[in-house]
């Protein structure tokens, strides 16, 4: 039976009972299976065995070269990390019954000292968390074992390379001593010998090495170095528990939207060796390359070394097309493995493999991380080679990855000379202050500096660093190594490997040849080139691909909402067009009035002291706002246009008061109060008090506004209609839809309609040209959504404003809230999300849902959208297409990004 038929089928096929345990040793209290021996699983199992332990089992029981293992259930980690306890005795008594079965399996024994089994002990949560968690290599040796394996193989060198191996592994992940401190002890004894490279550090080399470890770890720790393999590995069970809390793996859970409980599963697996020489050796593949999408064997290896070497960026490695050469028939063995896994899993694998004296052996398989072009390429591809469904493709692209391939990429038509060069691991541009660490990266993130993280390599632990930066670059390393994986995943932009940069991280400076930068200055990446640039370099909008297009065609064969864009001026509206929007949503049309060339007008207005004198002021913003108007039906020629009218309180076009203070206080020190430009600002602070309000939020603005200023919203009007009528005249169709803003009961609504209509008639009357609009209503306020009934008598759309609606309803303050308390809140997990970027479903979303039916109760064909930040969030839109709305718009550039989740709204309701 061909192997991926044999996956296939093994799914399903647990026979064991996951409700009682019988040791051989002896009968053990019943309670839950903790253990499964690789053999034991299947794939279906991931919730139990984590994602890497369903696969090991899937592969071994096919017959693949899978080094002989078991995996300890998240069930057993989750038990764990809620008692407090420690390992209960079950438990171990389980583990000692697996490796019990490992040492009859492979003849070998778990501290013996002329055939010692030594094991991996590896993390493995049900979502793949690359690097997030705690790796130990090599267990099982101690003083004894590892001079039996050296007796055994022949190579003292190796034997105590693996030695030392795991003495620095152990001694930080479970005893919590430094990394560093261990590197700097290699480097140490690499300058008294006067060689660069681990790999020309000898047998007795690694042993002075292993002496000083030992005696850093009792400095440290004030314990010795643990020596009965037992030990060892009740102690990295614990410590690779423990790591599903730590720091990196949290912020990844958070990013990634994995969920805090599941837990992770721990892997014990039978060590093999890729640093027994130069016919061993270590290696990741993809089997499509995860940049871009393209169907080739991707990835990279390097001979006499472990695992860790290729993935921690510490040497650069060599493509895997190089193996081909080197060992071709292992090479062709690890096509062949690698094209059965593709094709028994449906996607595109990341598969981490070892040599050991010319023998392949396969340590895993995972859904492999792919950069946002990668991701639409390989779905496209897949479907068209019948692999998986066109919904299949739909549903594997997140819709966040469609957004990250319109990042702006570096214009190449600019004459420019690149500074250095390295690996193009993770495609787009960026350009940013460089730094040098992640903390300082995070902080001056939150300044609102763009930043470049520049490092050797990047580690686990600089995850958050990695999250605030613009992009990445690193001197050491390949496309495989952590910062190039993490960065794809993020759709970051990343150069990695780049070895000319020589980077002091104690003076802040990194230098190729003779040109030295500092901690600030700025520097420019292309993740597609591997090219670094120093200072800003010009940028350009990306290109669409064939299979972008592709995509998004096969999403609006499917879905049911519209997509609309929010957009304030005609350049907007053309490029949402292009990317599919099917109407403006939302026009802000104060975003028109904050042009520097109309505050001055905008005041006069504002600050009239009567009226004739602010009809002026608006008689003079009329024609201004009618071109505008003009050049957006122009960009949605055919499109419906929903035009929101001035909505924030007059202060915000005023200055500010405190500025004006500070003004006024000085001209007075000066003695200047008897000039005209001293009354003028004492003129102007004495209406800016007077507009002053507590809370804006709650005050004077929106339709409030328009009640109390009637004429505002007529200009507006009037230059709505204007627009359209000229327009028409030139064979343009135009859907005008009129929003009046912050309506909290029918009658506000009913006045403003009734003026509306009125200045559309008197326009329409003068130009003899009928135009077809609408007029209705943005629900912001919790109270229009609890009447929606009576104001759907008014209104011929409802637009749910939900960056207000969710101010209201919570009352919280956007910018306060973000910023004082509620991250905060959704640390500690008061609240599941931030509110203002996932709609809240059972709040705001319960408001939402009855206005709609409500205002659909009394008008059944009642249009209704959405127009906030929520519009282009993927649960968000989801839930709009749950409760039957017709749109949501969003901004510019998240436009495909809606599009792909209403269909998989679909999708998923199915």
């Amino acid at each position: 039976m061909p192997g991926d038929q044999r996956i296939q089928q093994s799914r399903g096929r647990n026979s064991k009972s996951h409700t009682g345990y019988h040791s051989k040793r002896g009968t053990i209290a019943v309670g839950l299976k903790q253990v499964y021996r690789f053999h034991e699983g299947n794939r279906d199992m991931k919730d139990l065995l984590g994602g890497k332990g369903a696969n090991l089992a899937d592969m071994t029981r096919v017959g693949l070269p899978v080094p002989p293992g078991f995996t300890i259930t998240t069930e057993a980690c989750n038990d764990f990390l809620k008692s407090g306890e420690g390992l209960k005795e079950e438990l171990l008594e389980q583990v000692k019954e697996a490796i019990s079965g490992l040492e009859k399996e492979t003849g070998k024994k778990l501290g013996h000292p002329k055939r010692p089994l030594l094991v991996s002990v590896r993390s493995g949560a049900k979502f793949s968390m690359p690097g997030m968690m705690d790796t130990i290599l090599n267990l099982g040796l101690n003083d004894q074992t590892a001079a039996g394996l050296a007796g055994q193989t022949g190579n003292p060198r190796f034997a105590y390379d693996c030695y030392r191996r795991f003495i620095q592994m152990f001694g930080d992940v479970v005893l919590g001593v430094d990394h560093y401190k261990f590197e700097q002890v290699i480097q140490k004894v690499k300058e008294k010998k006067g060689v660069e490279l681990d790999t020309e550090l000898d047998a007795e080399d690694w042993q002075e090495v292993i002496r000083a470890f030992k005696e850093l770890i009792w400095k440290e720790t004030k314990n010795p170095f643990p020596q009965e393999p037992m030990e060892q590995l009740k102690q990295a069970i614990v410590a690779v528990f423990s790591s599903w809390n730590n720091n990196r793996a949290k912020i990844y859970r958070k990013m990634n939207g994995i969920p805090d409980d599941l837990g992770t599963a721990v892997n014990v697996q039978t060590m093999v060796f890729g640093n027994m020489g130069n016919e061993s050796g270590t290696g990741v593949c993809f089997t499509r390359n995860p940049s871009s999408g393209e169907k080739e064997l991707y990835g990279e290896f390097l001979f006499n070394a472990q695992g860790e070497d290729v993935v921690a960026g510490i040497r650069t490695p060599k493509p895997i097309a190089d193996l081909e050469k080197e060992m071709p028939d292992v090479y062709e063995e690890l096509v062949r493995i690698c094209n059965q896994l593709e094709s028994a899993y449906r996607d595109m694998q990341d598969i981490e493999f070892t040599i050991e004296n010319k023998k392949l052996y396969i340590l895993q398989t995972r859904v492999g991380k792919r950069t946002s072009q990668a991701a639409v390429k390989i779905a496209v591809q897949m479907a068209g080679e019948g692999i998986i469904s066109r919904e299949e493709a739909l549903m594997r692209v997140e819709p966040e990855q469609l957004e990250q391939m319109l990042h702006r990429r570096i214009d190449h038509n600019a004459k420019l000379t690149a500074w250095a060069k390295g690996l193009p691991a993770s495609p787009g541009a960026a350009s940013g202050q460089i730094v040098f660490d992640a903390d300082t990266a995070e902080a001056w993130a939150k300044e609102g500096k763009r930043v470049l993280l520049v490092r050797p390599e990047t580690t686990p632990e600089d995850i958050h660093g990695v999250l605030a930066a613009q992009g990445i670059l690193t001197s050491r390393g390949g496309m495989t190594s952590h910062a190039a994986v993490v960065a794809r995943g993020m759709g970051k932009a990343c150069v990695c490997g780049c070895e000319q940069l020589k980077i002091d991280l104690r003076q802040k400076t990194v230098t190729v040849e003779d040109v030295t930068l500092r901690e600030g200055d700025v520097l420019s990446i292309d993740g597609g080139t591997g090219q670094v640039f120093i200072g800003e370099v010009p940028m350009k909008d990306p290109e669409l691909t064939p299979e972008f297009r592709e995509l998004l065609k096969w999403a609006d064969e499917i879905r049911r909402l519209k997509v609309r864009t929010n957009a304030d001026n005609p350049e907007d509206a053309e490029k949402a067009r292009e990317l599919g929007a099917e109407g403006i949503g939302l026009c802000r049309t104060e975003h028109m009035f904050m042009d520097p060339k109309r505050i001055p007008i905008v005041q006069r207005m504002i600050l009239a002291d009567d009226q004739e004198e602010r009809q002026q002021a608006l008689d003079e913003l009329l024609p201004m706002q009618k071109e505008d108007f003009k050049g957006i039906f122009r960009a949605m020629d055919g499109l419906p246009v929903n035009i929101r009218l001035l909505d924030p309180p007059l202060h915000e076009f005023l200055p500010n008061m405190e500025d004006l203070l500070v003004e006024i206080t000085k001209m007075q020190v000066a003695g200047q109060e008897g000039t005209g430009e001293y009354r003028q600002k004492e003129h102007l602070l004495k209406k800016v008090r007077s507009l002053h309000e507590f809370n804006p939020m709650l005050g004077h603005r929106g339709c409030r506004l328009g009640i109390i200023h009637p004429e505002i919203y007529r200009m507006q009007a009037e230059a709505i209609f204007q627009a359209a009528v000229e327009c028409i005249k030139e064979g343009i169709r135009v859907e005008p839809e009129i929003m009046i803003p912050l309506v909290g009961h029918v009658e506000e609504l009913k006045r403003m309609r009734a003026l509306v209509e009125q200045v559309a008639a008197e326009v329409m009357a003068a130009e003899n040209v009928s135009v077809s609009y609408q007029v209705g209503t943005m629900i912001e306020i919790p109270r229009a959504a609890l009447t929606a009934d009576q104001i759907a008598e008014e209104a011929d759309f409802f637009s749910f404003g939900t960056n207000d609606l969710t101010q209201t309803t919570f009352g919280y303050s956007r910018d306060d809230a973000e910023g004082k308390f509620l991250h905060t809140y959704v640390d500690q997990k008061i609240l599941p999300d931030n509110p203002f970027i996932r709609l809240d479903r059972e709040g705001v979303g319960e408001l939402v849902r009855i206005g709609t039916e409500k205002g659909r109760n009394t008008k059944p064909a009642l249009k209704t959208g959405i127009c906030g930040e929520h519009g282009g969030e993927k649960e968000s839109i989801r839930f709009c297409h749950e409760v039957g709305m017709n749109y949501v718009s969003c901004s510019v550039f998240r436009v495909p990004l809606a599009r792909l989740a209403a269909a998989q709204a679909v999708i998923l309701e199915k």
